[in-house]
């Protein structure tokens, strides 16, 4: 499963950087594979696409401390009248 969830991650980091390509330069890195119409480039995308809603749903059985499952700790408490020490 943690195999997976690096997958996943890694994916979703490429397509995120991806966008950004798209957004800055108007340039798709499937254009490398043969554009957007490409079997290859469909199936990259479909794979990052996947790989958020695993990450979006899947993310609260890991302990990646990201997902709806995961309980954030509070910080701990100064006790009243005693001062941060710096």
């Amino acid at each position: 499963m943690k195999v997976l969830h690096k997958i996943a991650w890694l994916l979703v980091v490429i397509g995120g950087l991806n966008w950004l390509l798209v957004g800055l330069f108007s340039w798709d890195v499937g254009m490398i594979f043969g554009g957007q119409g490409a079997i290859i480039s469909k199936i990259v995308y479909i794979l990052v696409g996947l790989s958020a809603i695993y990450l979006i749903f899947g993310c609260k059985k890991c302990s990646c401390k990201m997902g709806k499952g995961s309980k954030m700790e509070e910080p701990p408490q100064m006790p009243e009248g005693e001062k941060p020490q710096m």
